[in-house]
């Protein structure tokens, strides 16, 4: 019974949002809008439970001084620390709170993603090597936009820029959307399973 009425609530809730979507009907759009508020409100208690499991889970590395527990220590002292900022002093556009992001966890951000790249270059390095036609196509498109997106591309061949940006706009483009066509009915397929009880993970526990 404790899995029924969860599947049974799941397929009637999952049937009307697709019909309602489909409806353009002004008791239709009301009803969508208070569903809304409600997953709203839901999320509100998901984030508890996140931030919950947060502290369980870094206390736990701190109380049992785990392999980099100090990183833990220093992740849930700047949780606390932030969410007391921001609702004492809030978080406006002057706030103490944003002064604090955007000196420090922006360009803590900018500094990941430049490290992110040296990553990236060593990782097209060993991926692109001219094993086959496929990676030998690969390997010279990425070349040409890496340089045509680069200031002294122009300086080589004025045409390499624009070409490169016809790859980006029309091969990448074609291949962006087939894959955006293939997550979006990879969705469709999973939601239909979540609706129709085929797919019982979300439950929890054992089948």
């Amino acid at each position: 019974m404790k899995r029924k009425i969860p599947l049974a609530i799941c397929l009637i809730m999952g049937v009307i949002m697709i019909i309602q979507f489909f409806i353009p009907h002004p008791v239709s759009l009301n009803f969508s809008s208070m569903i809304y508020k409600w997953i709203i409100v839901l999320i509100a208690f998901a984030l508890i439970l996140a931030i919950g499991n947060l502290i369980r889970h870094h206390g736990m590395k701190i109380q049992k001084r785990n392999p980099g527990w100090q990183y833990s220590l220093v992740t849930l002292t700047s949780m606390v620390i932030m969410a007391v900022i921001g609702l004492f002093w809030g978080v406006g556009t002057n706030s103490l709170y944003q002064k604090i992001y955007l000196n420090i966890m922006a360009p803590l951000g900018a500094t990941m993603f430049a490290l992110l790249a040296y990553y990236m270059a060593s990782a097209a390095y060993r991926a692109f090597r001219a094993r086959s036609l496929e990676a030998t196509l690969l390997l010279l498109a990425s070349f040409i936009v890496m340089v045509g997106f680069m200031p002294f591309g122009q300086f080589i061949h004025p045409g390499i820029p624009g070409f490169a940006e016809w790859i980006m706009r029309v091969p990448n483009m074609a291949s962006q959307r087939g894959i955006l066509l293939g997550i979006a009915f990879g969705s469709i397929a999973t939601a239909l399973k979540i609706i129709l009880g085929i797919e019982r993970s979300w439950l929890g526990g054992k089948e």
